[in-house]
């Protein structure tokens, strides 16, 4: 078998994919397979800004770990890639020098290992949402499946997927719409297989999980400043100090004019659901031009269409609520309701391991829901076509398996043809001679 990794630079943290595929099924598919998934240890390399060479050293141990997975002699021939997504955009918006010296770390520390480092680069966003759907849809087989007659065939009644992507600092929307596509900077175009897809695809910078908390938190934090921040997303009984340098680190989040950074804000949880819809809804721009079909904040949308597949933050927060069973729109908003009113003391009782992050799910799932219905706009009939999920195929569901298979060329534009043993001619002359003996044999049993 041949490997590859990838790293998913992500905003929150970074993780390393080891992918593996037969060497001898050259262009073929559905055989690339997950062998392990590594968390590096630490925060986001966007986190290292001030201290680049920590993000080159973070990656070592899970490198250390894929070198004992890879084979020794085929680590030269290994194509290794890291992805950096919405974090590092916005560190590169924050302070460029910055963003350079953090990846000249990294590559560094790469560069010391025995693979075929291809580069450390920052996706677009519309890259990050179209590697996405490619992962999906190749998990799935809705772009070429093998078939009972042993040959790659298009699956002809099988409709390709959408994906919902949401990480800490972005979120990504693709899907096919089956209409055109009105502004050419939310199209992308694929040729797969000899198939092609024209897919709608937008990335909203600072609508993933971390900064949507941040945005929130700060508009309920008000000018003139006062130290005290009543939060009804955050359980009765919760509280938390914040410095404001902690959260007016990012240009997603306006500061007040003087924001002093010496300041310690207490933030107390009212547990109160109605009043965080509110609150979350106003971080979001729903109307749209007269004109247009949107998403929100003005971005051109067309509607909703086919089935979607949301991963990421979309499946750790509605795992959590055991909400990833395909129930139906009203009982995902009473158990969302139900949860959202239970206090502090009574959620670390029922949760005692969840402690670091249990304050923030019930923020995050109203924001989940005013993301998908009111961004979104999926309804409660359009409800049901989205289904949470991590994996498919026993494979993460991310961009670094669409990534990884456009860049070393394993998705041909073209559709694969069933290799045959012989020569075309050949086929033709052992067909011809068989039908003559049949025929020969039928003569002699009538004479």
């Amino acid at each position: 078998p041949q490997y590859g990794l990838v790293f998913d630079a992500g905003s929150t943290h970074t993780a390393l994919y080891i992918y593996r595929w037969p060497a001898d099924k050259e262009n073929g598919t559905g055989i690339v397979s997950q062998v392990e998934a590594c968390t590096v240890p630490g925060p986001g390399i966007s986190s290292y800004a001030d201290s680049p060479a920590g993000a080159g050293a973070s990656l070592k141990p899970c490198l250390d770990k894929a070198m004992k997975i890879v084979p020794a002699e085929q680590q030269r021939e290994t194509p290794t890639y890291l992805g950096a997504t919405a974090g590092m955009r916005l560190l590169r918006e924050q302070n460029s020098t910055k963003a350079e010296q953090v990846f000249a770390e990294v590559a560094k520390a790469i560069g010391e290992y025995p693979v075929d480092f291809r580069g450390a680069r920052i996706l677009t966003g519309n890259e990050e949402g179209s590697f996405g759907w490619i992962t999906v849809n190749y998990l799935l087989e809705t772009l070429v499946k093998f078939s009972f007659a042993e040959k790659w065939e298009h699956p002809e009644d099988t409709e390709v997927l959408g994906a919902l992507d949401l990480g800490g600092a972005s979120t990504q929307i693709t899907f096919q719409p089956g209409v055109t596509i009105e502004d050419k900077n939310t199209s992308v175009f694929f040729r797969l297989y000899g198939t092609n897809y024209s897919l709608y695809t937008h990335s909203y910078l600072c609508y993933g999980q971390t900064q949507a908390l941040k945005m929130l938190l700060a508009a309920l934090h008000q000018v003139p400043q006062p130290l005290q921040v009543s939060h009804p997303c955050y359980p009765k009984g919760y509280q938390e100090n914040v410095t404001t340098a902690e959260l007016y680190d990012s240009p997603c989040v306006r500061a007040p004019s003087t924001p002093s950074p010496t300041r310690v804000l207490t933030v107390t949880g009212t547990g109160d659901p109605a009043a965080c819809s509110a609150a979350i809804q106003k971080l979001f721009n729903f109307s749209c031009g007269a004109s247009r079909t949107c998403g929100f904040n003005g971005v051109y949308q067309p509607p909703v269409r086919g089935q979607f597949f949301a991963f990421a933050g979309f499946y750790y927060t509605f795992h959590f609520l055991n909400l990833t069973s395909q129930q139906s729109l009203n009982e995902v908003n009473s158990t969302v309701q139900t949860f959202c009113k239970k206090n502090w003391t009574e959620l670390v009782k029922t949760f005692p391991q969840q402690k670091r992050h249990l304050h923030s799910y019930c923020p995050m799932a109203i924001y989940i829901l005013t993301l998908l219905l009111d961004g979104y706009k999926f309804t409660e009939h359009t409800w049901s076509s989205i289904h949470f999920s991590q994996q498919a195929a026993n494979t993460d569901i991310g961009w670094t398996l669409g990534f990884m298979l456009n860049f070393t060329n394993m998705i041909p534009t073209e559709a694969l043809e069933h290799v045959k043993g012989q020569q075309p001619g050949l086929w033709a002359g052992a067909v011809s001679f068989i039908v003559l003996a049949i025929l020969a044999g039928l003569v002699a049993i009538l004479l």
